[in-house]
Parts: C-alpha cells; sequence; structure tokens
C-alpha cells in the first residue's frame, strides 16, 4: 500500500486545542499511522455517509474520510466518545 498524505482540517485542530496534552501526543502518532495504512484493523465506517470513518484512541475519536484515488486522509475531527457523533455531518 502507498502512502497517504494526512491533511488536518481546522476543526480537527482546535480539538486538539481542547485536549490535555497527555493525549495529544498519542492522537498524533495514531493519526500519523494512517498514511501508511488508512485502514487499520480497528477503523469503522461510519453509517449514512460515503467514505467516513473512526478510530478510537482511548477515550478519543478521531473521524476521518479517506480518498484512495487521490491518496489523501482527511481528519475532520478529534473528540471525547461521548460527543464524538453529534452534528458531524
Amino acid at each position: 500500500m502507498g502512502s497517504y498524505k494526512i491533511l488536518w482540517k481546522r476543526s480537527a485542530e482546535k480539538d486538539l486545542e481542547s485536549i490535555e496534552p497527555k493525549h495529544v501526543l498519542r492522537i498524533i502518532e495514531v493519526v500519523e499511522s494512517l498514511s501508511v495504512n488508512p485502514f487499520p484493523p480497528d477503523c469503522r465506517k461510519l453509517r449514512g455517509v460515503e467514505r467516513i470513518y473512526r478510530i478510537r484512541v482511548g477515550d478519543y475519536r478521531v473521524i476521518y474520510q479517506v480518498d484512495t484515488k487521490a491518496k489523501i486522509v482527511v481528519i475532520y475531527y478529534v473528540r471525547h466518545r461521548r460527543r464524538a457523533y453529534r452534528g458531524i455531518f
């Protein structure tokens, strides 16, 4: 599998600012690993939307989209599991 480019939306960057620094490093590591494999075994496709997936990082969820033709992973949100799916799309 080729290397994918990771793009962070401003909404995801803002989400990271509100998370404790000790969790942010782990989240960034997991997101960077998506550049090698955007479909790791623990990712799940969200129902009702195309090409949108989520991956768990502890109590946080990373919501992202994969464009396999352009080889791009777009990170939309990084939120706590309690509010991860409210009004995202």
